[in-house]
């Protein structure tokens, strides 16, 4: 649930934001950069600030901006932890799906958008026919590579939920932490470990076989 909604979200808005970045508007430049700072932002301090100063619900924006609404604010960490998790996953890495996009759409030959306005496409035709299909690469490059890195979330965890409440949000990387270093449980983390080393071997090898067919 973790990897699938994570790159549902990541996926969608990157190409959103990537094709609204490319085009031209005063000041791209330096929403291009601030775009791809939370990318840089180490998953702790990122981790941290989500907890304490946005999800918070007593002294965080989010409870203020409920408040001010009259609205009771969410304990987004207590009722609805997954969602939190993937909100900041997402914010993590909305930014790299994004740049990779964007970075192929700069590559996208500009005389096809230009007929494609001539023969009377609109912005949603253009995005759909021309666009879409010139992303379709790179999407899947993205994919493989963030399927990769989600499969292997731990410190967002750590420093949020951990794991809980319960096991809700306890992945395959949070439970060897767990067996291995604090219920001491070396056999159980080693083959979870192992479960790990194969799924991520599995989905790197049809991910990497899915884009060796576009090639």
């Amino acid at each position: 649930m973790l990897v699938v909604a994570a790159l549902v979200v990541t996926i969608v808005l990157g190409t959103v934001i990537a094709v609204l970045f490319h085009q031209p508007f005063y000041g791209r430049a330096i929403a291009r950069l601030l775009m791809v700072a939370p990318f840089f932002v180490m998953p702790t301090v990122s981790a941290l600030v989500w907890k304490n100063l946005l999800m918070q619900p007593v002294y965080g924006l989010f409870g203020w901006i409920s408040r001010w609404l009259g609205l009771t604010p969410i304990d987004w960490l207590a009722d609805y932890p997954m969602v939190a998790i993937i909100i900041i996953i997402a914010w993590e890495w909305t930014p790299f799906a994004a740049l990779i996009l964007l970075t192929s759409l700069q590559s996208l030959d500009p005389d096809l958008e230009e007929s494609a306005y001539m023969d009377g496409a609109g912005p949603i035709a253009t995005f759909v026919f021309i666009m879409l299909p010139h992303l379709a690469r790179p999407i899947a490059v993205v994919i493989m590579l963030e399927t990769i890195f989600f499969l292997a979330i731990y410190t967002e965890i750590l420093v949020t939920t951990d794991g809980g409440p319960g096991l809700s949000t306890t992945n395959l990387t949070f439970f060897i932490y767990s067996r291995a270093l604090l219920a001491f449980d070396v056999g159980g983390a080693s083959a979870g470990g192992i479960v790990a080393i194969v799924v991520a071997s599995v989905a790197t090898f049809f991910f990497v076989r899915a884009i060796a067919r576009q090639l």
